[in-house]
């Protein structure tokens, strides 16, 4: 008997078809083969499933213990431990809104409001049409560009509640959609099967990954104008007319002069 409450499939999971579960093997020993220990391939395993069905399916979990030689148990709780692991079914676009400090109090709450309102969905869950999935994330890590949004791991920076409305009507009428920064837009299919460890194929793909975008940056080319590198803690005010001190491992910048 399954609980569902607390995610277990139920037992024995059905296994694919002969043709997928070949040609799922045959992926699943080029991504064994990268690993010394064949249990630390689950992750992208994981992944590899998800790219197959959208999420990680009672059949899944069966393909990645077999192919492992682990339970069904251990390899169920690695993927509903992971978030980035769905345990159900979702959309074509998975549209996380940043609701963390910096992009809450630059309008992140007010985007999610927005989307929850426009699309008729709830955190978690997929429009009728099966194309967007909404959820808030805690942190996509990008807070130089707060408000952030990511679709299947892909940035959209400083947000407003009219551009996020734009964007889901977007991918929802499937118009082309770019991201603000990084490697061009698939879906959560294809996406799952690059985190799989599968090379994106598409024509300029890679290089239109690119590195940090300008504003985390601006720091260092502060920095690098002004000339100042310092290290150590910074220098105090002087309380008797003496020279500052920085304290223990302050080092003078090259402008400073040594000595």
């Amino acid at each position: 008997m399954s609980d569902v409450s607390l995610g277990m499939p139920s037992l024995p999971a059905p296994d694919y078809p002969a043709d997928v579960r070949a040609r799922l093997d045959a992926d699943a020993d080029e991504v064994i083969a990268r690993y010394p220990d064949s249990r630390s391939a689950l992750l992208p395993l994981l992944h590899l499933v998800q790219a197959e069905d959208g999420h990680v399916t009672r059949t899944g979990i069966r393909f990645c213990a077999e192919r492992l030689g682990l339970t069904t148990a251990e390899v169920t709780a690695v993927s509903t431990f992971y978030t980035m692991y769905r345990r159900a079914p979702g959309g074509d676009y998975q549209v996380g809104v940043c609701t963390n400090t910096l992009c809450a109090v630059l309008g992140g709450d007010a985007i999610f409001d927005e989307l929850k309102r426009h699309l008729g969905v709830g955190n978690g869950e997929t429009t009728a049409d099966g194309k967007v999935t909404l959820e808030h994330i805690e942190c996509n890590a990008a807070c130089d560009y707060a408000p952030v949004m990511m679709v299947n791991w892909e940035f959209f920076d400083n947000q407003t509640p009219e551009s996020a409305r734009a964007l889901v009507d977007d991918l929802r009428a499937g118009r082309p959609v770019e991201p603000t920064r990084g490697a061009p837009l698939c879906t959560y299919k294809e996406t799952a099967r690059i985190l799989a460890g599968f090379p994106d194929r598409r024509p300029g793909a890679v290089e239109a990954s690119g590195g940090a975008g300008p504003a985390s940056l601006a720091g260092l080319r502060l920095a690098r104008g002004e000339g100042a590198h310092r290290v150590g803690p910074p220098r105090t005010a002087p309380t008797d007319g003496g020279p500052t001190d920085g304290g223990p491992g302050q080092r003078q910048t090259s402008e400073e002069g040594e000595g």
